[in-house]
């Protein structure tokens, strides 16, 4: 039986829930206070059977982001299951520098695969923590937004903030 603890603090872009396990792991992140929407970021088989509100870790991470400081996110440990694939983007998006959003197609690139867009594009919305795995640093060609699980206007604020500039509500 493997448990987990959630915790939904607010941010300027809404309420941001987070799924981590017992070792303060993130697991599955995103904007919404509803912790269903957050296990279903899960695959069936990588949900703990048993969730329990607390306090987490990367709370602290989160709101220190919000505050200013754009690298707290950075050094917040991850658990993602996956592919090979899968998991060598998850961790070429931790990579990618705030302020310094990549395309899809240099996402590839990074990814060793300059053909395989589709396929970094997959690994994007297939990212469970959001925000400490910042796939939202990823754009479409030419400079469009793309899609992102948690809605246009939170991936316009993230990248915003990171560029420095503030975000209109």
């Amino acid at each position: 039986m493997t448990t987990a603890t959630i915790q939904t603090i607010d941010t300027p872009d809404g309420p941001f829930t987070i799924l981590v396990d017992d070792a303060q792991r993130v697991l599955a992140s995103g904007w919404t206070p509803d912790a269903d929407r957050i296990l279903g970021r899960l695959r069936p088989a990588d949900r703990p059977s048993a969730v329990r509100e607390g306090r987490t870790d990367a709370a602290a991470a989160a709101l220190a982001y919000y505050g200013g400081d754009l690298s707290a996110i950075d050094a917040v440990a991850v658990s993602q299951q996956g592919t090979d694939m899968q998991r060598t983007g998850w961790e070429a998006l931790r990579r990618i520098e705030a302020g310094h959003p990549l395309t899809y197609a240099e996402f590839a690139v990074e990814l060793g695969s300059p053909s395989a867009v589709r396929a970094a594009a997959s690994i994007c919305a297939r990212n469970a923590p959001a925000l400490f795995v910042p796939c939202h640093r990823v754009l479409r060609t030419g400079g469009g937004l793309g899609g992102f699980a948690w809605g246009l206007e939170v991936k316009r604020a993230l990248l915003e903030r990171e560029a420095g500039v503030p975000a209109l509500v």
